[in-house]
């Protein structure tokens, strides 16, 4: 049984109905599908041939693929063999029909085929989506053979109907669920739907550059004037900054923030040099390998890493419906507590409190560069490597530190390959590295942000090569300063979108192979942030094209890095909702901001940081206690003397002898009033809803402690 209690599902359709999208989105969220590709000849029919390799195209690189046209027993070995972990795609059953009706196999007991695989399907451990024709709506065939295949398939169909979970029938791509039992119900609730601009479900030269983070928050150091970088401008494109790195501590504007706080920018330690290679660990799974520093890890498609507790967050979710609130619960923002609950491994999640802002910037030359402004763009940049900026203010706010990336600018996209493959991987190794040094130095959860020129086109280009979806509805449109859009601009972008995916149509399209071709080191990097994040077990708040961009290449990689990304906030962008649809990912949030990449993020974090606290604070409802047993508590409640059937010696954790001031116990923003360099109320509530929270005056650390002993 899988994980979602359901196990088989059949798909069924005409011809061009959509019904192999809708299948491959039911198993989107699967970290690894075996495709079983059933389709019989083709060699010599040119339009066949397309048809094959349009669905191959389409399956992400973490599948791999089973074919048994040669031998349709096949297809009933593989059901027989499959262990529970594993998901099947069957596409489809008329390719499946039509190999047990080949004469070469005459004379045969076709029914006896049929009976057994319907026997398999219903015996079988595995999740498995079946997909099959549906033929019986359309005229009786007027040939001996297509009247026999007709009558086959469709003896074929009604015996896995009768032994699956589910039926489903495609029309026009608008699905119809002829069958399926209350647990399926509840699983394909949350499965958006395949879209006709997205299709189907689909399913970074070495990046130099500084590299800055902050712990959070340090002392502040001793006076430090901090040195704006250099800046050559010429008209194509602006030679980035020195390499050595800024310390500084801004203070954020204090008319912006309540409170003051400090988003710190330090250098992170230098890569360290690869270790000896070590025999004994390479046999391992990629989730047990040395960190990528030491250069054992090979990043590759099929990499096993871990996945979140695929109990925790329904647990959690379940648990939201008895806690004790006024009203009807928590709506939209219970997605933020179940995802907390999951990568958490706990059904009382913590509020995230060590945030680390991973901001990449990258460049891109060509078509895509139309209408941008390099120099502005070097200007967000160095904002933001002090602390300034509307990224600076955001993550001051939000008691986070930043670590900013800046790469080697990548080529054209419409001439050839924007990088080079050695740089690619180095670029990969050097975000998982990211992501290691983020979870060495206790970070909890990381925010992928990207400020650079073609961020946009970049992802839409990725996204048009993984999934077919159409450039010209994806791509944004140009926004100049004072709200002026440049529509001459956005027609050279769509066309230098256009040349790249014709210039590659005919390659691989596989991760390494989109990050050379189109991505970039920018999109590298996010990439391997988001590999290494995973591998860390650390969360990833996405936000943007950038990040979605990395989502659709990562999960081609690992998939089970989608199960470690959120996206707290939809956004505006068109480009933004399909990828996420594509990934699988429901926004927390759909306020309509469009701050830039990880400024809508951060906005939300506080709400979200607030949302965590609540439901790990708030006890659960008297009255459900006394429902399910209490523990002696309805004993109490009988014996009140008060008429009213309330214990007036029940301790709420509030002293009633005299008025006490309660500070915020961290669950909302994590910066108190403080005379140290950090949050001081970032203390966790105790089990009935109130926690002390941290001194005001400190260095930041009092309040986690204070916070720690409410839990007690």
């Amino acid at each position: 049984m899988s994980e979602d209690r359901w196990n088989t599902v059949l798909v069924l359709g005409g011809i061009r109905s959509g019904k192999s999208a809708f299948a491959e989105s039911l198993v989107a969220d699967a970290p690894a599908v075996r495709y079983v590709a059933t389709a019989v000849g083709g060699e010599d029919d040119p339009e066949w041939r397309a048809r094959i390799e349009e669905h191959q195209r389409r399956r992400p690189q973490s599948w791999s693929t089973e074919e048994t046209a040669a031998d349709p027993s096949r297809l009933t070995e593989l059901l027989t063999e499959a262990k529970p972990d594993d998901t099947l795609l069957v596409d489809d059953l008329g390719g499946w029909v039509a190999a047990v009706l080949d004469p070469a196999r005459q004379p045969n007991d076709d029914e006896a085929d049929v009976a057994a695989l319907a026997a398999a399907v219903r015996a079988c451990r595995a999740r498995v989506v079946l997909v099959s024709p549906e033929v019986g709506l359309s005229l009786v065939p007027v040939t001996p053979v297509g009247r026999a295949f007709a009558d086959a398939l469709g003896t074929t169909n009604q015996a896995l109907a009768e032994a699956c979970d589910g039926v489903v029938l495609v029309v026009a791509g608008q699905p119809s669920w002829l069958k399926r039992t209350p647990e399926l119900t509840a699983a394909v609730a949350a499965v958006p739907a395949p879209t006709a601009a997205s299709g189907p479900r689909p399913i970074p030269a070495t990046a130099t550059g500084t590299a800055t983070a902050t712990p959070a928050p340090p002392p502040p150091p001793a006076s430090v004037t901090p040195q704006p970088a250099s800046v050559t401008p010429s008209s194509a494109s602006v030679t980035p900054p020195p390499a050595d790195p800024v310390f500084v501590t801004p203070p954020a504007d204090p008319a912006f923030v309540a409170a003051p706080v400090e988003a710190t920018v330090v250098a992170p330690p230098p890569a360290v040099d690869p270790a000896p290679p070590v025999a004994d660990a390479l046999g391992g799974m990629t989730m047990s390998l040395p960190l990528v520093a030491s250069g054992l890890t090979k990043i590759q498609p099929g990499m096993d890493l871990p996945l979140p507790d695929s109990d925790a967050g329904p647990d959690a979710r379940e648990r939201l419906g008895t806690i004790d609130l006024p009203g009807a619960g928590l709506g939209m923002v219970a997605e933020a507590v179940e995802f907390a609950a999951a990568t958490q491994e706990t059904t009382s999640p913590q509020p995230w409190s060590s945030v680390r802002v991973v901001v990449i910037s990258g460049r891109h030359g060509g078509g895509a560069a139309a209408g941008a402004d390099p120099l502005d763009v070097e200007r967000r940049v160095a904002e933001t490597e002090r602390g300034l900026g509307l990224l600076g203010r955001l993550a001051g706010q939000a008691g986070a530190d930043i670590a900013v990336l800046r790469v080697r600018s990548a080529g054209a996209m419409e001439d050839g390959p924007v990088t080079e493959a050695h740089a690619v991987e180095a670029a990969l190794r050097q975000g998982w590295q990211l992501a290691d040094e983020a979870a060495d130095a206790g970070r909890d959860a990381l925010l992928l942000a990207g400020i650079g020129v073609v961020d946009k086109d970049m992802a839409t280009a990725v996204l048009a090569a993984s999934t077919g979806a159409e450039a010209a509805a994806t791509l944004p449109r140009v926004l100049q300063p004072g709200g002026r859009f440049d529509d001459h601009a956005w027609m050279v972008r769509c066309a230098a979108v256009r040349d790249a995916l014709h210039r590659i149509r005919q390659e691989p399209r596989g991760a390494h192979d989109i990050l050379r071709e189109i991505g970039g080191l920018d999109l590298a990097v996010a990439t391997g942030v988001l590999l290494g994040a995973t591998a860390r077990r650390l969360p990833v708040l996405l936000d943007g094209p950038l990040g979605i961009a990395a989502g659709l290449v990562a999960r081609d990689l690992a998939g089970q890095t989608r199960h470690w990304c959120l996206l707290p906030e939809a956004g505006t962008l068109a480009l933004v909702k399909q990828g996420a649809d594509v990934l699988g990912l429901t926004p927390v949030l759909e306020l309509g901001l469009d701050l830039g990449e990880g400024a809508n993020a951060l906005a939300a974090l506080p709400l979200l940081r607030t949302v965590l606290g609540l439901a790990a604070a708030l006890p659960v409802h008297p009255a459900l206690l006394a429902e399910q047993g209490d523990g002696g508590l309805s004993d109490d409640l009988d014996e009140s003397d008060d008429g009213l059937g309330i214990d007036d010696s029940y301790d709420d954790g509030i002293d009633e002898e005299e008025p006490t001031t309660v500070l915020p116990t961290g669950f909302g923003n994590p910066a108190g009033t403080s005379t140290g360099a950090g949050p001081a109320g970032m203390g966790t509530a105790g089990a009935n809803g109130v926690g002390t929270a941290g001194s005001s005056a400190g260095t930041g650390t009092d309040g986690v402690e204070d916070g720690a002993a409410g839990r007690s």
